[in-house]
């Protein structure tokens, strides 16, 4: 029974990981309409960002998260700016083009500026075990999943507290009728691409001391988040959340008693018959 709610604990740890990848990938679905394939890429940008601050400059990466989520706003502003606005009255497939681009243009460079090695921030702070009775917790693992809870939770408030949220809101159920209403439609957008983008540093500074850096690292991840995304509901914030602690509690159970290699296949099955049951996800569309 110990290993039982050890692997269910160590699940809703794994989910938090999950969960600040996804919130920020169904934000910008949810309030743009485009799935960004280069969600990932990011997550790699701000991982090399982080590896580079901690090895060249000392800085540990729960500190260096704070420069890199502001860069990956900017970044992921000017990606929305440059690459997805010329393309909002494309058609659906054109802008996933554009957003597949980004992400072998991003996954190339990583590769002809660092190759193929794997990187690793060296630290001790985050990699180290603590024992909570009969529980073995990864101090990193444990941070990581309250900062998901609280981002969520500040993500909440910001979108129904502030005018920028309900702008947002607003978009996202009707971007016609929320231009009529004077909202700075591109803006909005321009924000919402940011903001999404941003979580991704968030995710990489905490990531960084429990796993290395390769060109191709985002990829795991936010495959899983697509998953996550649709299985919650495309742009519903609550189903990321909820999507990414049943994700993550399937993936340590059936790697476990299952085996390893198989435990894609198993939550890739619980993904189908969900979509089957609900095709629309467990939280339908929006953002309230």
């Amino acid at each position: 029974m110990d290993i039982f709610f050890q692997l269910l604990v160590n699940g809703l740890l794994l989910g938090g990981v999950y969960a600040i990848i996804s919130l920020g990938l169904t934000l910008i679905f949810g309030v743009v309409r485009v799935v960004n394939f280069a969600h990932g890429e990011f997550l790699m940008v701000g991982m090399y960002l982080v590896y580079l601050m901690s090895l060249h400059l000392g800085i540990h990466p729960y500190i260096a998260l704070v420069p890199v989520v502001v860069i990956l706003f900017a970044l992921g502003a000017l990606m929305q700016k440059v690459v997805i606005e010329p393309l909002l009255n494309a058609g659906e497939e054109i802008q996933i083009f554009a957003t597949v681009g980004v992400s072998i243009l991003l996954m190339n460079l990583a590769l002809v500026v660092f190759g193929a090695d794997v990187f690793r921030a060296h630290v001790t702070v985050g990699t180290r075990s603590v024992a909570v009775g009969p529980l073995s917790l990864v101090t990193g693992q444990i941070l990581t999943f309250i900062v998901a809870i609280m981002l969520a939770i500040l993500l909440h408030l910001f979108m129904h507290r502030t005018y920028l949220g309900r702008a947002l809101r607003a978009v996202a159920q009707h971007r016609y009728a929320a231009m009529l209403m004077g909202v700075n439609v591109k803006s909005v957008y321009v924000v919402a691409f940011g903001l999404g983008t941003a979580f991704v540093g968030v995710a990489a500074g905490l990531l960084s001391p429990q796993y290395p850096v390769f060109p191709t690292v985002g990829t795991y991840f936010v495959l899983t988040a697509f998953v996550i995304v649709v299985l919650g509901g495309m742009g519903n914030l609550y189903g990321a959340v909820v999507g990414s602690l049943i994700i993550g509690v399937v993936d340590t159970m059936a790697g476990y008693y299952i085996s390893p290699d198989l435990k894609e296949v198993v939550y890739f099955g619980v993904f189908l018959l969900i979509l089957i049951l609900r095709p629309s996800g467990l939280f339908g569309l929006g953002t309230d």
